[in-house]
């Protein structure tokens, strides 16, 4: 296909159909104001912020009192405060859909590689929390008391969840694949009044015994530990710790009841989510029930057009933010479909048949994702109908335009490409798909509705098709309320808003395109500055990773000689070496796709490359390694025995 012309391009039927035309109706009734096109109304929801959260939430039927104000302090970032009379429970917004949704429909699809399947109804749902709630109050479980799990991505975590933000308390989670070390460092800054854990979990066809973690971890937290059954023996498990009880026993006592709702104000702490933790001990980062509410309506519905009884799947662990949006889909009617384990368990196409099976109409994943399907020699068109898919997510990581080339190939030649990107520390998204607009290869299709998108220089001037930091001008509900244990704001203020004052920083390296789309040359304190010019290692990655001889890359700047110099570590795939022909081969193909400046000074093969819990590569750890620096929470990595392959390499003395 001509590099000229859009991958995909949404017919006139699909764009009167999409939410957000009808949306842009709403707010063009209730304004009485015309939008020329959806570029214009995005500037129109940027421009009159409260005008456009208090429509949404009409548009969107959030259940809940709105109050009167929708915006105070709108001119300071630190200050500002949407919606500040309001009332809302998010539980409540999930489970309840009047007769929209019938009680016997699908509410959650489970599958845990091919070992475990379950299908839980709205009606067991309900019931499941409405127990849950009853044994939490029976434990003193209280408004803005923290509830944490380190589950696997099953029907009973969202249900653990949906039933501590029912009483107001704070939730919080993570995989059961972390270690000690890491759940403490998490779990432990936070004091949780009830700790659930699984008994065990499969991963690439084995079950995962985490009988001694979940003994260490309880005793130092001291709570009431509940354990869940998967793949182990929860009785045992239970049985091996100070007040620890099986999930069954410690539902027993109750029946199903009528759920109650505690309607508490707009920015009541829902989540805690934590940083990486790949630089020092994770931050503890408090989301509000409101605003992550209303964006993730704002996502699920208009970016992804997303309608009740659709399915809706996203590949994720619940030690990722994606699992926090995924959830929410339960507000939009939708049935989730979850996934626990490895991708490739037992083969690539496990999650096709999964797709293929129960119809999903969007398939979420991650960049990397793709990509090892496409390293696999997997062709999913060939083997699956993929009629229901209408839209495919990738974030965790900026999808090449190879990977954009993929997927329109190999997967479906009429679906909805949508790089998607932001974080956890707005567990959503500042830049994401747009259903009424093209898609270009290797571009993100805009910002946000609501959203205040921008790149700037290091002077603070907005550039155009030329790189910079991804900056919101504006405040937007979904701020987080700040830090845990931060009474002051600084580690908050430190972390968004140090860089350019009343502007938040994003920590993204960022470009506009021609077409008014975005792409994300990777994390900007990652970013490689040779001879002072900035490089993306992402701009890297999309060029060497184009090479069957070439796995994956991980990419550093070193400090050499009063500059930096770009260092390039390789794992190629089996019976590859890294002989002068290869790395001749990659230096080519970066000079000619990237340019000069990117090609490395250095290319090392190694064979593992270190990674968070959630599949990022960690381009800061590698660099303190390589510089002799200690890596200060080994616990944030999946496989922290990789950062052994980049010590003192003899390579790099030279």
């Amino acid at each position: 296909m001509s590099e000229n012309k859009p991958l995909w391009q949404p017919d006139h039927c699909r764009i009167a159909d999409a939410p957000v035309t009808r949306f842009m109706q709403f707010c063009a009734e209730r304004f009485r104001i015309t939008f020329e096109n959806y570029d214009n109304f995005h500037q129109w929801s940027v421009d009159e912020s409260a005008e456009f959260w208090s429509a949404l939430w009409d548009f969107c039927q959030v259940k809940g009192e709105k109050g009167a104000r929708i915006l105070i302090h709108g001119d300071d970032m630190l200050a500002a405060r949407f919606f500040p009379d309001a009332k809302l429970n998010f539980a409540e917004n999930l489970l309840e859909h009047g007769a929209a949704l019938k009680p016997d429909d699908d509410a959650i699809i489970f599958r845990a590689e091919d070992r475990f399947a379950a299908r839980w109804s709205w009606q067991q749902l309900k019931e499941t929390v409405s127990r849950l709630q009853q044994a939490m109050l029976a434990q003193g479980v209280q408004s803005g008391d923290r509830v944490a799990a380190m589950m696997p991505n099953m029907p009973e975590t969202i249900a653990i969840m949906l039933a501590a933000s029912s009483v107001g308390a704070v939730f919080s989670s993570c995989s059961p694949d972390f270690g000690v070390n890491g759940v403490l460092d998490r779990f432990g800054q936070i004091g949780p009044k009830l700790f659930f854990c699984c008994d065990g979990y499969w991963y690439n066809g084995k079950v995962q015994d985490v009988g001694e973690k979940v003994r260490q971890i309880a005793a130092e937290l001291e709570a009431p530990t509940v354990v869940v059954p998967l793949a182990g023996d929860s009785g045992a498990v239970a049985g091996s710790v100070k007040n620890g009880v099986t999930f069954e026993a410690f539902l027993a006592p109750f029946s199903p009841a009528e759920l109650t709702y505690q309607r508490l104000p707009f920015a009541h702490p829902l989540y805690i989510l934590f940083s990486s933790g790949t630089t020092g001990i994770p931050k503890c980062i408090v989301h509000s029930a409101g605003g992550v509410l209303l964006q993730h309506l704002k996502e699920h519905q208009l970016h992804c057009s997303l309608k009740a009884g659709e399915r809706l799947f996203y590949f994720t662990t619940c030690g990722w933010m994606m699992w926090n949006w995924l959830a929410s889909g339960l507000a939009s009617g939708v049935t989730l479909c979850l996934y626990d384990g490895s991708p490739f368990a037992p083969g690539p196409d496990v999650l096709f048949q999964y797709a293929e099976k129960e119809r999903f109409a969007v398939f979420g994943t991650s960049a990397k994702y793709i990509d090892a399907v496409r390293k696999a020699e997997y062709h999913p068109a060939k083997q699956h109908d993929l009629s229901g898919l209408r839209l495919m997510t990738s974030t965790g990581s900026p999808l090449s335009p190879e990977g954009f080339s993929f997927v329109y190939e190999e997967i479906k030649s009429d679906v909805q490409l949508a790089s998607i990107s932001g974080g956890t520390d707005i567990v959503s998204c500042f830049v994401l798909g747009i259903p009424v607009k093209p898609v270009w290869k290797g571009e993100i299709q805009g910002p946000g509705l609501g959203l205040a998108v921008d790149v700037w220089d290091e002077h603070g001037n907005p550039v155009r098709q030329s790189k910079g930091e991804l900056v919101c001008t504006k405040p937007f509900p979904n701020m987080p309320v700040g830090f845990w244990n931060d009474a002051d704001n600084a580690k908050y203020r430190a972390a968004y808003f140090s860089e350019f004052e009343n502007v938040w920083c994003h920590g993204d390296f960022a470009e506009w395109t021609e077409h008014g789309g975005l792409i994300i040359h990777g994390r900007s304190d990652a970013t490689l500055n040779p001879g002072g010019v900035r490089i993306g290692t992402a701009e890297i990655y999309n060029q060497v990773e184009q090479m069957p001889e070439v796995l994956e890359a991980i990419c550093i700047g070193q400090d050499w000689d009063d500059d930096v110099r770009v260092v390039l570590f390789v794992r190629l795939a089996e019976g590859i070496v890294l002989d002068g022909a290869l790395e001749k081969a990659i230096r080519t193909q970066i000079r000619t796709g990237a340019s000069p400046r990117h090609v490395p000074a250095k290319i090392i093969a190694v064979t593992d490359i270190p990674r968070t819990k959630s599949g990022k590569i960690v381009e800061l750890a590698v660099r303190e390694v390589v510089h002799e620096r200690p890596v200060k929470n080994r616990e944030a990595l999946s496989n922290p025995e990789a950062l052994e392959f980049y010590k003192g390499l003899a390579a790099l003395q030279t």
